[in-house]
């Protein structure tokens, strides 16, 4: 706990009878040496601080912001439908935050209520992409930017977000075009960012720190997710 200033009174005023302070050696008041190098160490902390929070504000800067084509898509073949600005944040990824890991989400729904929600800035949440029963894939945010998706601001910062569109309790959601599709999808992510295809890095939202989100579920099958991941990696290589 921090000092209060009783505490400091007590240890300035002279012991009980009047009897002399302790030599200042034996006192508890820091020296001046002491105080300069603390005060310097607490600058350094700080200046680093500020520089690695300034070397994610660059492109910030007027001009400096990479040129953006509205309606671009970072997966060919997606369809781009744009989410509300509240629901992420613009970004320069991976140059101010490294993408290291794709998340893989369940809608709880259809494909038309995520969309309404992740248009929606109340919901204050929204993916990056939605992939469909059908095999259809919609972006919603761009990679650059952070999507908040996975319920923890780290894992945002480092992440791809994907949702799926059903249920977690019903199998029949997960069909055979979304799995081959979504996997192109996530292997083509992984070869854009280097991220390694493994369990690792291709995570659910059930395993993301501090979720109480359950999705994928148990009816998601990630051994087929994973081989179909792979065999596109290999593909694209």
């Amino acid at each position: 706990m921090g000092e209060t200033q009783s505490d400091q009174d007590e240890r300035t005023a002279k012991p009980p009878g009047g009897a002399e302070k302790p030599p200042r050696s034996a006192g508890r008041h820091p020296g001046r040496r002491a105080l300069l190098i603390g005060g310097a160490v607490a600058a350094v902390g700080t200046a680093v601080l500020a520089r690695d929070e300034l070397s994610r504000l660059w492109w910030r800067v007027p001009g400096v912001e990479k040129p953006r084509t509205p309606g671009a898509v970072d997966f060919p073949g997606a369809t781009w439908v744009a989410a509300s600005p509240a629901n992420y944040r613009r970004a320069d990824r991976p140059d101010d935050y490294a993408i290291d890991r794709v998340v893989i989400h369940v809608t709880q729904g259809s494909y038309g209520s995520a969309v309404k929600a992740f248009q929606d800035p109340g919901h204050q949440a929204a993916a990056h992409y939605i992939v469909r029963q059908r095999g259809d894939i919609t972006q919603m945010i761009r990679e650059l930017d952070v999507a908040f998706h996975a319920g923890n601001r780290s894992y945002n910062e480092r992440s791809v977000g994907i949702e799926h569109e059903g249920f977690v309790e019903r199998k029949s959601s997960f069909t055979d075009v979304m799995y081959t599709n979504s996997a192109r999808l996530t292997a083509e992510i992984c070869r854009r960012y280097g991220i390694p295809v493994d369990r690792e890095h291709i995570i659910g939202h059930v395993e993301v720190p501090g979720t109480d989100h359950t999705d994928p579920g148990r009816y998601w099958d990630w051994d087929r997710y994973m081989t179909l991941v792979r065999r596109a990696h290999r593909t694209a290589s």
